[in-house]
Formats: C-alpha cells, sequence, structure tokens
C-alpha cells in the first residue's frame, strides 16, 4: 500500500445477524436467492437502525468500582440481547429487543469477573456469560423475567495465551480468546489447537468449554472435551481450579462438572489446553455415491477403521446440491487426512478404497491435493450462515439441528426426519420445505446426522413457524433416542429435549450444584435447570 491509498475500513460485526456487516447479502442478492423458493416476499425486511430500537430503559446502576467496565450503550446492548439462531435473527430484524440486556460488562481480568459477580448476586442481577455472542439454542437471551435486572458478561477483553508448555504440548489460555486470535498467539510456537468450529471467527475458547462444542475433527478428537486439560471457574461461591494431569482417575471429574454448564454453574475464565503441533501433511478426496444408503454404510466402516480421517463429511443429495458440490443428484463424501509428522497420501487411498468398496466413485484429483467437491463443500460452509440471514430478510423459515443416534438407528432417523418432519412443515408453512442432510461427525458406534430445513414463511409470522417446526423435530429426535443436541448446547431451545434426555437423578445432582455454587440464582438462569429463586 502506497502512502496515498486509503486503507480498507476495519470489519465490523453485525449487531442483528452472522459475523461481519461488510459480508452480509446485498437486497438484490437476497431478493435473487430467494427466487428459488417460491411464495416469498419481493422485498427483504429493511435492516433496523440501532439509533430506532425501542430498547426497554436501564434498571440497574453498577457501583462506582465496576462503572468504566460496564456499559448501557445501545449498540451494546443491542448486539448482547439474542445469539445467532434463526429466531434471534428474525426477531432482530423486525426491530424487537425487548429482551436488551440492561447493561454489558467488559472485565479484563478474572479479580473483575470475581467483582462483577459478587454485586449481582447481591442485587438479584442475572448474569450472562457471553462469548462472541454465536449461541444458535437461545444460550445468551434472558427469558425469566423475574430478576432486578439483567447484566451480559462479555469476556472478549481476555483473550491472551498467558502460558506455553511446549515439552507438555500444552497452553493457558484465557477464555475470551476467539478462534482466530488463539491460533494466532500459538502459530509462533508451531503449536495449534486445531479446534475450527463453523463459528470459528466469531466464537470463543470458553464458549466452546461451555457448551461442549464439535470443532473440525469428523473423527477422534471430534468435542473440546477431548483437548481439555485443566479448567480455572469463578462461581459465586468461590473460585476453583483442576490440577493439571494427562489422566486421573481420582473420582467424578471437576472439569466435567463444568464442561457443557453453559454458564449456569461459574464463569470459565480460562484453560489449559492439549495442542498439537501444525500439520504439514494435507491431502483431500471426494467420493460420489448414488445410493445414500450405500454411503452411509461407507462411512460407517470408514469410522470403524481405526484411519481416523480428520474430515468425514457425507453430503445427501440436497445438501450437496447446495453446496455446489454435486450437480446429478448423487451424495458426495468429503475425506481428509492431516498429519504433523508424515505422509498422509497411504491413508487417504486407504479411506477412498473403502469407500468404493461400498460403491462409491471417486473423484478425479490434481496432485492428490484435493478437487472440486471438496472446494464447493469449504467454500459453502463457511457462506452458509449468511445465506440463511439473506432467506430470514426474505421471510423465508430456515432452521437447522444436529443430532447423534447409534448405527442401527441412523437410516430410521434419517427417514423419519425427511418424511416425518416433511409433512410437518408442509403443515406448518402452508407448502413443502427442503429437507438436506449432512454428517458431520462420525464415531466406531454411530453418526451425528445435521439437518437443514428451508421453507417459505409467513411476514410476521416466522418465529411462530420456527418454533413449530422445532417442537416437531425435538419429537422426532425422542422418539427415536437421538440426542437433542449433539454440539449445539441446549441453552433455552432445547430444555424440553434435554429434560427427557437425561436420568432424574442426575438432574436431581445438577439442581443441588446450581443451588449451592449459585445460591442467588443469578447465573444464566432457566438454562439446563429451571432458576432458583
Amino acid at each position: 500500500m502506497t502512502a496515498t491509498q486509503t486503507p480498507p475500513p476495519a470489519p465490523v460485526r453485525s449487531w442483528w445477524g452472522w459475523g461481519w456487516s461488510q459480508s452480509a447479502l446485498s437486497d438484490e442478492e437476497c431478493v435473487e436467492l430467494a427466487a428459488r423458493l417460491p411464495g416469498l416476499p419481493a422485498r427483504p425486511l429493511p435492516v433496523p437502525k440501532v439509533s430506532g430500537l425501542a430498547l426497554p430503559a436501564v434498571r440497574i446502576t453498577p457501583p462506582d468500582s465496576l462503572a468504566d467496565r460496564i456499559s448501557s450503550a445501545p449498540l451494546d446492548r443491542a448486539s448482547h440481547t439474542y445469539g445467532k439462531a434463526y429466531r434471534d435473527v428474525v426477531r432482530a430484524l423486525h426491530g424487537d429487543v425487548t429482551a436488551a440486556p440492561d447493561a454489558v460488562a467488559f472485565p479484563r481480568s478474572e479479580r473483575e469477573v470475581v467483582n462483577v459477580l459478587d454485586w449481582a448476586s447481591g442485587h438479584d442481577v442475572a448474569v450472562i456469560p457471553y462469548g462472541a455472542g454465536s449461541s444458535v439454542v437461545g444460550g445468551t437471551e434472558y427469558r425469566d423475567g423475574g430478576h432486578a435486572g439483567v447484566l451480559s458478561l462479555d469476556l472478549s477483553a481476555m483473550d491472551e495465551v498467558l502460558e506455553v508448555d511446549r515439552t507438555s504440548r500444552a497452553a493457558r489460555i484465557q477464555a475470551g480468546s476467539r478462534g482466530p486470535v488463539l491460533e494466532g498467539q500459538l502459530r509462533p510456537h508451531g503449536l495449534t489447537l486445531r479446534h475450527f468450529p463453523q463459528s470459528f471467527e466469531f466464537s470463543t475458547l470458553g464458549g466452546w468449554l461451555a457448551t461442549r462444542a464439535g470443532g473440525h475433527y469428523a473423527t477422534l478428537y471430534t468435542h473440546i472435551d477431548d483437548l481439555v486439560e485443566s479448567m480455572r471457574v469463578v462461581t459465586p461461591a468461590g473460585t476453583g481450579e483442576s490440577w493439571r494431569l494427562p489422566g486421573s482417575g481420582a473420582g467424578p471429574s471437576p472439569d466435567r462438572l463444568f464442561l457443557g454448564s453453559e454458564g449456569t454453574l461459574g464463569v470459565i475464565t480460562e484453560a489449559w489446553m492439549r495442542l498439537q503441533d501444525r500439520p504439514v501433511h494435507k491431502a483431500s478426496a471426494s467420493v460420489d455415491f448414488d445410493d445414500f444408503t450405500a454411503a452411509m454404510d461407507a462411512v460407517r466402516a470408514i469410522s470403524q477403521s481405526g484411519l481416523h480421517p480428520a474430515n468425514c463429511r457425507l453430503l445427501d443429495p440436497g445438501e450437496a446440491a447446495m453446496a455446489g458440490a454435486a450437480q446429478r443428484g448423487e451424495s458426495v463424501l468429503v475425506l481428509g487426512v492431516e498429519s504433523a509428522h508424515q505422509p498422509v497420501a497411504g491413508r487417504l487411498e486407504e479411506l477412498v478404497a473403502i469407500a468404493r468398496d461400498h460403491g462409491g466413485t471417486p473423484r478425479p484429483r490434481e496432485g492428490g491435493a484435493g478437487d472440486e467437491g471438496v472446494g464447493a463443500w469449504r467454500e459453502a460452509f463457511l457462506r452458509m450462515p449468511y445465506l440463511r440471514d439473506a432467506l430470514a430478510r426474505m421471510s423465508a423459515v430456515v432452521e437447522t439441528f444436529e443430532t447423534a443416534c447409534t448405527w442401527d438407528r441412523v437410516a430410521g432417523l434419517y427417514t423419519a426426519v425427511r418424511d416425518d418432519l416433511g409433512a410437518a412443515v408442509a403443515e406448518i408453512t402452508g407448502a413443502p420445505g427442503l429437507i438436506n442432510c449432512r454428517f458431520t461427525h462420525v464415531y466406531p458406534d454411530g453418526a451425528a446426522p445435521y439437518f437443514t430445513v428451508i421453507a417459505a414463511g409467513k411476514r410476521g409470522s416466522e418465529s411462530a413457524m420456527w418454533d413449530d417446526i422445532k417442537a416437531a423435530a425435538t419429537e422426532i429426535l425422542t422418539a427415536h433416542r437421538a440426542t437433542v443436541t449433539h454440539h449445539h448446547a441446549v441453552g433455552r431451545d432445547h430444555r424440553v429435549g434435554y429434560d427427557r434426555q437425561r436420568p432424574e437423578p442426575f438432574a436431581l445432582a445438577l439442581r443441588a450444584a446450581k443451588s449451592a455454587l449459585d445460591p442467588a440464582g443469578v447465573l444464566n438462569p432457566g438454562v439446563l435447570v429451571d432458576p432458583v429463586r
């Protein structure tokens, strides 16, 4: 860049939708995209200006000792009202911010987190821990209505890699570190966490831990749980830190209490995470299948082979077509292998051979690097949330849900969702919708199908339609004993399914833990257990 050139503007986070404002589709692009789904309005919903929002009056006054860390600015309150589920986006587009927090706290240290929780507990102020706001299950939205005020606790200023243990290949990392920030600080050490969820740019280590997030690896190290060495957590009852250990049989794991606790039991402030050497050997391939059942059998064989591919995504015909990875109605299996230490071409060939033995047709690869199917899937994967927002502006109803079940029930679940949920969508919206599926993670004993539902909605009734579709999907998952969520957490949207899934003795223990650690009932009330009042 020369001295006379103006630097490009810094990217700005969207307050109402996914990601960067600059990456959102234009009005014309929204209309063009929606033309593929008949029955939608002619023009998209306009994006409201924050200055025109009817935010509720602020009800709390923080103490002077915290005042410089707490903001009641309209943009801060609006952008911390919801997560990024379809229902959140639609309500924001309609200017509904009645659930906005009274203020947002931006602590810069663990001591300040402690001070915020002490004040909130003593003044009946609900505290909603907030990583980067990418929850799609109502995890960051206050719905209880019984507290004197609501404070969103944004940990984004706590984003440093504090310590690296190169010998043990681990690092102590603050919970507010977003994916790119974290990886940028590990890169000079030649290390990586290698946890790349779709929300990588817009989610934090603390958020991944609190929601037991799924990441980059489709096999073996599928969840963030597998990468945790120890955690440090602040609760209203005190601060605790587990020992750094490679493994332990000393009673129930203290980390397991807080992994997946979704901000209801404490605030994760930092963690020691297991790292890896950065991969230098990579290879990928895609395989076409004319029969989706045969493709599922191939994936099962691969998951039970012990070859542990890093990527093993199976796209059904609809998903493959939507991603631009298929043209003639075929299913597509995307495979990837990687290593920091040895070539991987031979392992990829073994995986492709398994797929071929089950009726798959490998696509040609140039130089072993991959093919256009792999690239099309990757580009569509990263772009999909922006397309979802564009469809939301056109009042299409877009729902995604992921689950997992054992292999003996996978095919039946897939058929039930396609048939039974398809019938429910037609009844709810008045027209058939699209239901697509991909397998995001696979295990020797089962798979994690991820479904996408797209249907023509009715302007003003989008949220109600989404609620009805979500309820229908939950009933189908329950009937097939499939988990209500594989990696998106419970939040408030999945409480019904979670209450059915967990054993009652465990529910009693969880309620007791909530009462002991958060006696005032201020931490993310309504998530996982009923509010403590």
